[in-house]
């Protein structure tokens, strides 16, 4: 499995002939910036964890421009058609429900957190519940990406269900768990063989480094594999 991360919470993840973007924050992205067209090339599917702009990002462009599947919540779904996403191409879900999406499936668990855009007149457009999402892999393989979200104990039966081998973890703290908080979810609940960390060095208002994840991970036994933006790496 081979993964890119382009800052924030945004990645590519490619497996046989499965080419996924999760999160495309990209041209608006200060630790990328660099626009969405490279990334998005050859990209097969587009996978959302929840309906904030700093995670939506260049969806609709890549989506018109690619014609790749869409998976996330329903609201957010519908939010794409209108914004004029072929509707042939969206595949909703919802909390703790599986989707095939040829080649692999992705299913929708819980997040602590919130999920809208903002609309007209100052108003927010509600989208849903914010998820994590696992996905498996016909190899075996599998990984779980936690969207944006607190610790919360009911991680021990994503765990117990899905036994991802990978964790992807939102680390920054502020709108996220922070790092020393995000390590003890992994210790405790999880049993990754290798764990990214990601949602952080963004924003003045995050963590600027993984260095507390980093130290609450010292002898998990969990190999913490901190990305170089736009570097891909094997997992």
């Amino acid at each position: 499995m081979k993964l890119t991360w382009y800052g924030h919470s945004a990645f590519r993840v490619e497996v046989g002939d499965a080419a996924i973007l999760i999160d495309p924050f990209l041209s608006g992205n200060p630790s990328w910036g660099r626009g969405w067209e490279e990334v998005a090339e050859g990209v097969t599917h587009v996978l959302l964890t929840h309906g904030h702009s700093d995670h939506i990002g260049d969806s609709v462009a890549i989506l018109k421009k690619t014609g790749a599947m869409v998976v996330s919540n329903f609201e957010i779904c519908r939010y794409l058609v209108g914004q004029g996403v072929d509707q042939g191409k969206i595949n909703p879900g919802n909390s703790g429900g599986t989707v095939d999406c040829g080649g692999f499936t992705v299913t929708f668990t819980q997040a602590l957190h919130s999920s809208s855009m903002p609309g007209e007149g100052g108003n927010n457009v509600y989208l849903g519940n914010p998820h994590g999402l696992v996905l498996h892999f016909p190899n075996g393989e599998s990984l779980y990406h936690m969207g944006d979200t607190d610790i919360f104990s009911d991680m021990a039966l994503i765990n117990e269900l899905h036994q991802p081998a990978v964790g992807i973890v939102p680390i920054g703290d502020r709108f996220t768990m922070g790092g020393a908080v995000a390590a003890l979810a992994c210790r405790r609940f999880f049993k990754f063989s290798k764990v990214v960390p990601c949602h952080y060095a963004t924003f003045p208002q995050v963590d600027p480094t993984a260095d507390k994840f980093v130290e609450g991970m010292e002898g998990s036994g969990t190999e913490v594999v901190v990305p170089e933006v736009g570097k891909p790496f094997e997992v």
